[in-house]
């Protein structure tokens, strides 16, 4: 570890504290109807969407009615993304005449962008016609992006309104969260990552002669390396390169913003023209939090107590520094196997453990885009995390686990953590023996029932099919490793796939029916499942009368509550996941220390 590279994650830290109360107040007056900058063009923009699309802008919704909308535009929106797959090799701008995406991927693709997984079975530049790529997942990127904004907002309205029944219009936070802050915001920020060397075109692939000609190993008709007779690799000569292109800065400014993940290339954002410099991967950094820290202090705004805004992302805060503190410290000790060999940092050489890093990153700037992209649910990389060292590899499988309570996806990290806020006042109200209350609500049997099924529904769906996947040959034969680091990948895998996060742990093949039909599955559950009761929260609390807080009410504004809704967030993910962590990067760790590998 240096100096240099923890100055960068402070001030990174610093710049997120930043740029929370300005663009929480700004989202706050968007969805307060208050005057903002933008409503002079968005405005007559927003009246007209409503007018052909028949909405009711006046029209509050119960929450089964908001519900039913959201499951309406998700379901219809995954089946026109399901069926662009299927026929694009018909569509126009396919310069490079992809075919048809298979059913299965297909299937798993379009189940993983509307879910705000984006999870990738596929390379994008070798899958995707560019109309894919945009008409298609770009499009999801934005509206399961704003889907889960509109969804924090309606909880927010659940906890600050009294004694209705309704909890706002989803049609109407939905076309709002994309008019006025997504839009804009994507913009700009596409227009930077032009400037920094993001490739933005439609032109078709440029092909190079290499240098140095290149074997390949030849691969048969199965996609597996073929043998010759002699039992030796049968070899290919590649004389030239295809360097792929396309519109790729559109699709990263919504990528990171709407903390989606899903790259234009199979490499993401350790691809040079997705991520071409230690600015741009810088911005990309910041653009992941900047949301899901925004929506926070919008919570404190909304709901008429802006310390316990503030005690929230404190925190979210707490959590973060924790993982990127054991990542980093972790990559940058090195791999105690090697010995003899000098893995100090210096003016000659980076240190530690750079394999799978970009060096134009470093280590620093590499576990600290881990640990964010893993925090908020983005899935976005700019390095290998299968080549981590067993405990650096762990922090992000274990930010997953959190259930994106730390910051999170756009909207999904404020209601994932409104959930563990409404079990920590119920525990702090179980201490002192009286009804709990959570901002003069008072928190019943109902809330903690939704909340409870919550946290279920994410640890049960990713046990039972790591597990299955762990025994079973369709599902061990795509893991690259043996012992406990093929372990590790099928539980990333899935954790991944359930926690809405999609980035990929690396090593394990998941284009087969198996984990494209049971993945797509996995996130489908890992989103609705978790929302619907979120939402039945939200509707029970907005009934509620106001009770105005006395001695024995548990303040939620205190250091003492950041540091209670930590250790419960702690507590309900070690329990729940720390045997399968034994098993894996736990126990790799100590058979590490004892010399052996996987």
């Amino acid at each position: 570890m240096t100096v240099n590279g923890w100055l960068q994650i402070l001030v990174y830290l610093a710049v997120i504290f930043a740029v929370t109360k300005p663009l929480g107040i700004y989202i706050a007056r968007v969805f307060n109807r208050e005057r903002t900058f933008l409503d002079l063009v968005l405005r007559p923009v927003e009246r007209l969407l409503y007018r052909l699309t028949l909405v009711d802008e006046e029209h509050d919704m119960r929450w089964t009615e908001y519900a039913f909308s959201m499951l309406l535009f998700s379901g219809v929106s995954m089946l026109v993304l399901y069926l662009i797959e299927r026929v694009q090799q018909w569509l126009p701008l396919n310069p490079q005449k992809f075919a048809a995406v298979g059913p299965d991927l297909a299937f798993n693709t379009a189940a993983s962008f509307t879910t705000n997984t984006n999870w990738q079975n596929y390379g994008g530049e070798a899958t995707m016609s560019y109309l894919t790529q945009m008409a298609g997942l770009a499009y999801h990127n934005f509206a399961s992006a704003a889907v889960g904004i509109a969804l924090a907002i309606a909880f927010i309205r659940g906890i600050s309104r009294r004694e209705k029944d309704t909890i706002g219009n989803f049609w109407v936070d939905l076309t709002r969260t994309t008019l006025w802050v997504l839009l804009p915001a994507c913009i700009v920020y596409a227009l930077l990552l032009v400037s920094q060397g993001v490739v933005q075109n439609f032109r078709p692939y440029d092909t190079a002669k290499m240098v140095e000609p290149q074997q390949v190993p030849h691969l048969g008709t199965d996609g597996k390396p073929s043998v010759g007779q002699d039992g030796k690799p049968v070899m290919d000569t590649v004389t030239d390169q295809v360097i792929a292109q396309g519109p790729v800065a559109s699709q990263e400014a919504i990528k990171m913003l709407g903390t989606n993940g899903g790259g234009f290339f199979n490499a993401n954002s350790s691809h040079p023209f997705e991520n071409p410099t230690p600015l741009s991967n810088y911005l990309q950094m910041i653009s992941i939090f900047v949301i899901p820290a925004g929506l926070t202090y919008t919570l404190g705004r909304m709901t008429g107590s802006q310390r316990h805004g503030w005690a929230v992302w404190a925190a979210m805060a707490i959590l973060f520094m924790a993982g990127v503190t054991t990542a980093y410290w972790a990559e940058a000790k090195g791999n105690p196997l090697l010995k003899g060999v000098d893995q100090h940092a210096s003016l000659m050489q980076s240190g530690g453990n750079m394999e799978g890093k970009e060096v134009r990153f470093g280590i620093a700037d590499s576990t600290l885009f881990a640990t964010v992209t893993t925090d908020a649910s983005c899935g976005a990389i700019n390095g290998w995390h299968d080549s981590y060292t067993p405990l650096g590899g762990m922090v992000p499988l274990a930010n997953i686990m959190l259930s994106e309570t730390v910051f999170g996806g756009v909207g999904a990290g404020l209601y994932g953590i409104l959930i563990y806020v409404v079990l920590s006042v119920f525990i702090a109200g179980l201490m002192v023996g009286r009804t709990p209350e959570y901002l003069g609500k008072k928190i019943e049997a109902y809330d903690v029932k939704m909340a409870m099924l919550v946290t279920l529904v994410f640890p049960l769906v990713i046990l039972v099919l790591a597990g299955i996947s762990s025994v079973e040959g369709f599902g061990t034969s795509s893991i690259s490793n043996a012992g406990p680091h093929g372990l590790t990948q099928i539980l990333y895998a899935f954790t991944s796939m359930a926690g809405n996060n999609g980035s990929a742990f690396g090593g394990l093949n998941g284009n087969t029916p198996w984990y494209n039909i049971a993945g797509g599955m996995t996130m489908l559950v890992g989103r609705f499942f978790m929302i619907l009761p979120m939402l039945a929260i939200a509707g029970n609390l907005a009934k509620k009368k106001y009770v105005p807080p006395s001695l024995g009410t548990f303040p939620v504004t205190t250091p003492l509550f950041s540091v209670l809704l930590v250790g419960v967030i702690v507590i309900v993910g070690a329990l729940t996941f720390f045997p399968a962590l034994s098993l894996g990067p736990i126990l790799e760790h100590l058979l590490m220390q004892a010399g052996k590998t996987f």
